[in-house]
């Protein structure tokens, strides 16, 4: 009887021992269960029981301890234990060290003592604060710069160039006498398209008698201006004075900017009319050191030290009407800021004249030179 009675307190005991350790085990395997997924064919499974916080100071001078995290990777796919290493995991550096050292056991136990992993070779990017392992982010200057930002070394301010407020002395033009010679040649165009052309007066008298397919002959050339003075030139006319132009889009700033004039050869008297030429002031380019800093689309017109206006022949009212004129000799005579509105340094060199020789049908550029009268 105490026998029977023995024999089945022990069973009851051996009972309760083996369903805890069922109920133990099946928690544990319905954990995992939950933190189970699949990906190119292997079926991962992970376990984490959390980590302690670490300064970044230590983080990067104490070797990863026994207490970090703790993270079980498991590969139920039979073919991957054929491929050498698959691919791990990780969500930290800390998990990565112990599958690396999990996965080297058995070679350091066959072939002695297995070689130590180094910092550099863990994750990039595994510490959010640091994503790139750099050294000293905890300087506040560390990003003082953006990455897509590259500073750049700029040359010192000239004195008196910088603005008209700080400018000492006088502009001074100076046309450009080989610009002219090498783009003078003849167009001759339909009046139809030179309609607005004749609203600012860049054609002869005769033209007003001009039917929309009579046709003009003119005298095209380019200009060039530069200001080698120490001042800004800036127009005669005050901004609210300036004449809006709707065929050319650009207000006239100045009555008269630059004439043009053919000359005869011997009598040194005008053939064809000189117009007003009245254009829009700017800086079209400048010498190096200079910057450019009046432009007609920014509303504000003028030429700077150093820069030069331009003009190619192929615009508006670059020309003289030469239809009246018969063959021969001329003198193509440019003149700039012909009446002195505007104060200068230096009046004496503001002319450029060319010898032109006039066969009809095609014009012939020579000896261009800058004068004084």
């Amino acid at each position: 009887m105490k026998l029977s009675s023995s024999l089945l307190l022990f069973f009851a005991q051996f009972c309760v021992f083996l369903r805890d350790a069922c109920a133990q085990e099946a928690a544990e395997d319905a954990l995992r269960r939950g933190l189970t997924w699949q990906h190119n064919g292997q079926v991962f499974s992970i376990l984490s029981r959390g980590s302690r916080y670490r300064p970044a100071s230590r983080r990067q001078t104490e070797p990863p301890s026994s207490d970090d995290a703790v993270v079980v990777v498991r590969n139920n796919n039979d073919t991957a234990a054929s491929r050498g290493s698959p691919r791990v995991p990780a969500s930290s550096s800390s998990a990565q060290l112990r599958v690396l050292a999990r996965q080297q056991a058995p070679q350091a136990a066959a072939g002695g003592d297995a070689p130590a992993v180094n910092r550099e070779d863990m994750m990039v990017g595994d510490d959010p604060y640091n994503p790139y392992k750099q050294q000293g982010y905890n300087n506040p200057y560390y990003n003082y710069y953006d990455s897509y930002y590259r500073p750049r070394m700029r040359s010192p301010q000239r004195h008196g160039y910088g603005t008209r407020y700080h400018q000492n002395g006088l502009p001074d033009l100076v046309p450009d006498p080989t610009y002219i010679q090498i783009a003078t040649y003849i167009q001759r165009a339909p009046m139809y398209n030179l309609r607005c052309a004749a609203e600012e007066n860049c054609l002869s008298s005769s033209a007003r008698y001009a039917r929309d397919y009579d046709t003009r002959v003119l005298l095209r050339f380019p200009q060039r201006v530069k200001n080698q003075g120490t001042a800004d030139f800036l127009p005669s006319k005050p901004r609210y004075a300036w004449e809006w132009h709707s065929c050319h889009n650009h207000y006239h700033s100045m009555d008269e900017f630059s004439l043009y004039e053919l000359l005869d050869s011997r009598t040194q008297q005008q053939v064809a009319e000189g117009h007003k030429a009245s254009f829009c002031l700017e800086d079209t380019s400048c010498d190096p050191g200079y910057y450019r800093r009046f432009a007609c689309t920014s509303h504000s017109q003028g030429l700077s030290p150093g820069c030069y206006d331009t003009y190619n022949s192929d615009i508006d009212c670059q020309w003289i009407d030469i239809t009246d004129v018969a063959p021969g000799r001329y003198i193509l005579k440019v003149t700039v800021n012909p009446r002195q509105q505007v104060p200068e340094s230096n009046f004496n060199n503001n002319v450029a004249q060319c010898d032109v020789q006039y066969t009809g049908t095609a014009a012939h550029v020579s000896g261009c030179t800058m004068t004084g009268y």
